[in-house]
């Protein structure tokens, strides 16, 4: 298979891998507008979706991976032409590493925390595990997975975004997909200041229309590396 037509798949593999988990969260675990709630409510709904909910977690940490390898991979096939390309495969392996780290906590570190939170009932027990939710959820959520994982994969976005309309191997308005949908998704790093700033301003909807716009930008870029000729 030509390594044009290998990137496509990855592309298009990773995009469905990570859709798939993540719309079984929005049912299943109201995510992510559980995170709105208050803690207590988070850790008992998260408890009381035990093993499945775990795995799907897990799912939607690992199954994004064949966007690792797409990046590297268009990054081989593009870096003797454009010379910013392998600063940009750095910041999207990076980017696509740390949001693994970040999802992850859902699998190994938050199912401890609802155990503790529901099964004790002693108030300062519950306390103390609503305490520890907040500490993981601000560094291993809000800074790694959602601050430098996503401003990571913005940077990487509109690089090769740029990349495809300067050597020109697309139709241009597939790189203006990549650059506004990294434009709106950056919007979205509003709502994280919020979470430490009180009453900075936030658009809401920012994260949602970004990473669908994302995703579907991914698996029409995947269609046109498979149609290269």
């Amino acid at each position: 298979m030509k390594t044009e037509k290998k990137i496509g798949w990855l592309l298009i593999a990773g995009a469905v891998g990570v859709l798939i988990p993540y719309t079984i969260l929005t049912m299943s675990f109201e995510y992510p507008d559980i995170l709105r709630q208050d803690i207590g409510i988070i850790l008992t709904k998260f408890h009381d979706g035990g093993g499945p909910l775990v795995f799907t977690w897990w799912a939607f940490a690992i199954l994004g991976l064949p966007l690792l390898v797409a990046y590297i991979k268009i990054g081989q096939l593009l870096e003797n032409r454009i010379s910013f390309i392998r600063w940009a495969t750095t910041l999207g392996v990076i980017s696509g590493i740390v949001q693994i780290i970040g999802l992850l906590r859902w699998v190994f570190v938050v199912p401890v925390i609802a155990h503790s939170y529901t099964t004790s009932a002693d108030p300062v027990i519950k306390e103390i595990a609503k305490g520890n939710f907040q500490t993981i959820h601000q560094f291993g959520g809000v800074l790694l997975g959602e601050h430098l994982g996503q401003l990571f994969t913005m940077a990487w976005t509109i690089m090769i975004s740029i990349a495809f309309i300067k050597l020109k191997l697309f139709p241009k308005w597939v790189g203006w997909i990549g650059i506004i949908s990294s434009v709106i998704y950056l919007v979205a790093q509003a709502e994280l200041f919020a979470t430490v700033i009180p009453g900075f301003p936030a658009w809401s909807m920012a994260g949602f229309i970004g990473s669908t716009l994302w995703l579907i930008w991914l698996i029409i870029t995947g269609i046109m590396f498979i149609r290269t000729k």
